[in-house]
């Protein structure tokens, strides 16, 4: 079921790579929904390279999706608590989104330890990433201050990913010969990921029990 999900919504992304599911698909990545931005840019700035789209526009609207997904993550911490992010954690459904309570706590001392900056150093490290705007919203961060820090993290990471993605159009005899090996380690790779998120599920069950 969630593979076939993935698969999909990747298939339905690279048939449709434009600024607006480009906006989309980074602010789904930046909550807490697992959806890669590994497979948001890079393909998106391939496509800029061959001139049809263009790479500043592509790196400004996936900063500006990664802004509104952390935005969203932000105002249900500093709504909802940490008592109800913290409960929601143990559920199953959270489990399924590679969210529990080791992670959010994770989050939070990172965010404790490195203060506001946590916003800005966060987007370059792998699971805080996508959580570091919780612990920020429990704080009841300035506004301001976080909406600079994410915006430069964003940024960054966004202009690292977009980079990938021109150097991997440099190589494209290299991609078009190699294509179908390419596709079958992609595949393995989602294959990888759909099993740890299973495994991840059935671990946390059974340690409940």
């Amino acid at each position: 079921m969630i593979a076939e999900i993935f698969k999909s919504v990747t298939q339905w992304y690279m048939g449709n790579i434009n600024y607006g599911t480009i906006t989309l698909l980074m602010a789904v990545e930046s909550s807490f929904i697992p959806f890669p931005s590994e497979i948001v840019v890079p393909p998106a700035a391939f496509k800029a390279a061959s001139g049809e789209l263009s790479i500043f526009l592509v790196i400004l609207f996936a900063t500006v999706g990664a802004i509104l997904g952390a935005l969203f993550n932000y105002f249900i911490a500093y709504y909802l608590g940490r008592t109800f992010i913290h409960k929601f954690a143990k559920t199953r459904f959270a489990h399924l989104l590679l969210i529990d309570s080791e992670s959010v706590q994770k989050a939070e001392d990172y965010f404790l330890k490195y203060g506001k900056s946590s916003t800005l150093i966060g987007r370059f490290v792998p699971v805080i990433r996508q959580l570091i705007s919780l612990p920020a919203g429990l704080a009841k961060m300035n506004m301001k201050d976080f909406l600079i820090f994410t915006t430069i993290g964003s940024g960054l990471w966004n202009v690292i990913l977009a980079v990938l993605g021109y150097f991997l159009y440099s190589q494209k005899e290299l991609l078009d010969k190699y294509y179908k090996e390419i596709s079958y380690v992609f595949l393995a790779l989602g294959i990888v990921f759909v099993v740890y998120v299973l495994l991840k599920v059935f671990y946390f069950q059974k340690s409940k029990a």
